[in-house]
């Protein structure tokens, strides 16, 4: 393989892969997005499935002079690694296999990763692939804070805290100028949306968990709820049913009965709009209290991800919530989100040895 040939990134997900690629020098050449149809056959302009899908990427940019056989490599982003895959690594038989035990783990989303490496694998069988895991981030986190206080036959299924969204904040923690902050409170705010605290550059705590269904209140997932409540309605009607409607059907969507999308929301006169914009900022803040306890304190302030770079409204409510901490507005940075180039510099890294 040669590490002056182009990277690939591919992130793959149920009704979508979005693409980037990246030069030796990690600037980017093209990006794009393909969607999948989910219904059944294609729609027009869509793909049937993750192998379509990325033979459409591939014969987008053979349009734009980058074959196949052109670039160096292929990276990927894997959302569950569990407690085995914490680095980013090349892709081999044992990886794959390691990938396809989480997905008990990440079902949403795991399936999805595998299929695009898989088709890849099988679109250029010589071609190197390598993954960054989304949870890898959040492994310097102490036992403390990622035990549930379950019997020991709970943790030996693996029922602890991961917490996701591990890449963009590392990406976060190497675009953000230096020097990097001691304390930093950490917020990626999305359609899904978490805290992290990172300390020296490490993740000490984070606010989602066993899945990324815990803490804050996001685009249509629930975020953290009374185990109790989610017993009473999946007794009710079904598992299945109560883990669609917590992933899918609740949030920002339920709380407003009009979007997930918090421009819609800012835009809207509706009360219920108001009431689940607050209901966002209001449970960020509470739960950056606990963050910021984990750490001892906070130095600094950072947002990054759609509604984190986008939504000066609600940076301005959450750090207002947030201005017994002291922290003064010059310690408050927006820090774009910029996973696909971490992906590609990790895969680079790994190139070079």
């Amino acid at each position: 393989m040669g590490i002056s040939e182009p990277v690939l990134v591919i992130n793959a997900g149920s009704s979508s892969i979005k693409f980037a690629v990246f030069d030796q020098s990690l600037d980017e050449m093209a990006r794009g997005l393909v969607e999948i149809e989910t219904e059944g056959s294609a729609r027009q302009g869509r793909a049937g499935d993750h192998h379509e899908a990325l033979a459409l990427i591939l014969k987008g940019l053979e349009q734009l002079g980058l074959h196949l056989w052109s670039l160096g490599a292929i990276a990927h982003r894997v959302v569950h690694g569990g407690a085995q895959l914490t680095v980013p690594t090349r892709i081999t038989p044992r990886t794959l296999a390691e990938i396809r035990a989480c997905i008990p783990l990440a079902p949403l989303h795991n399936p999805h990763n595998l299929a695009a490496i898989e088709a890849l694998a099988a679109l250029a069988p010589d071609l190197p692939q390598f993954a960054s895991f989304d949870t890898g981030f959040h492994a310097t986190n102490p036992r403390v804070a990622t035990t549930y206080a379950v019997p020991d036959d709970w943790q030996k299924s693996n029922i602890r805290r991961f917490g996701f969204h591990g890449i963009s904040y590392e990406a976060l923690v190497a675009n953000h100028p230096a020097p990097l902050p001691d304390r930093l409170l950490a917020f990626h705010l999305g359609n899904g949306a978490s805290i992290c605290a990172i300390v020296n550059g490490q993740s000490v705590a984070t606010t989602m968990g066993y899945s990324p269904l815990e803490g804050l209140t996001m685009g249509t997932r629930s975020g953290t709820i009374d185990a109790g409540a989610v017993l009473k309605m999946a007794a009710e009607t079904s598992p299945q049913e109560v883990l669609d409607t917590l992933n899918n059907a609740s949030g920002l969507l339920a709380l407003s009965g009009i979007s997930s999308d918090m421009r819609t929301l800012l835009e809207s006169q509706d009360e219920r709009a108001a009431f689940a914009v607050e209901h966002f900022c209001y449970w960020a803040a509470r739960h950056a209290g606990s963050m910021i306890a984990a750490m001892g304190g906070v130095d600094a302030i950072a947002f990054t991800g759609g509604i984190g770079e986008n939504a000066a409204t609600v940076r301005d409510r959450i750090t207002a919530l947030l201005g017994w901490t002291g922290v003064a507005p010059a310690d408050i940075r927006v820090i774009p989100a910029r996973e696909e180039r971490q992906i590609a510099a990790a895969a680079r890294t790994l190139m070079r040895k």
